[in-house]
């Protein structure tokens, strides 16, 4: 059996990688990291109780994160057409990525949480990829939110 990769922690580098968004367009990595610091946050599935919580939480913060100079992103296995119809219900401003058969989330080492469900982790990335936050709570949305702004907040003061 084959063991995944430990999960991301601060001052590790994620490699550039391409998914699909829920406008059909691929986007990579290294794209966004141009304009400055990217919080890549990880949820389980569209249309789920902690899940909308969630996004809805990042879309109601999203003015203070580019006031800040990131870009948000969220990931899940969800297709493409399951992110449209998600992103459009809950007004999302920002990207939803689909990682359909889970390789960026086994990549980056997200756990899955309770050895089932794929897990719940927030990444705030630099301008040159390097892990700034690794948040992982499965059940606390806000939690995800407040830690990612504050980091980039503390990126955008930094010279």
């Amino acid at each position: 059996m084959a063991t995944s990769p430990a999960p991301l922690a601060v001052g590790d580098t994620v490699a550039d990688f391409s998914l699909t968004s829920q406008h059909g367009e691929a986007v990579q990595l290294r794209a966004l990291l141009q304009k400055g610091p990217v919080v890549l946050f990880f949820y389980p599935k569209d249309n789920t109780h902690v899940c909308t919580q969630e996004v809805c939480g990042f879309r109601d913060a999203y003015e203070d994160f580019v006031k800040a100079g990131a870009t948000v992103v969220g990931i899940s296995s969800d297709d493409e057409t399951s992110h449209a119809s998600f992103a459009k219900a809950q007004n999302l401003p920002y990207l939803l990525l689909s990682d359909k058969d889970g390789g960026l989330r086994r990549k980056l080492g997200v756990p899955k949480t309770l050895g089932m469900m794929p897990g719940r982790v927030t990444y705030v990335l630099d301008r040159q990829g390097v892990v700034r936050l690794a948040y992982a709570a499965a059940l606390s949305a806000q939690g995800h939110i407040d830690s990612a702004l504050r980091v980039v907040r503390e990126l955008a003061s930094s010279p």
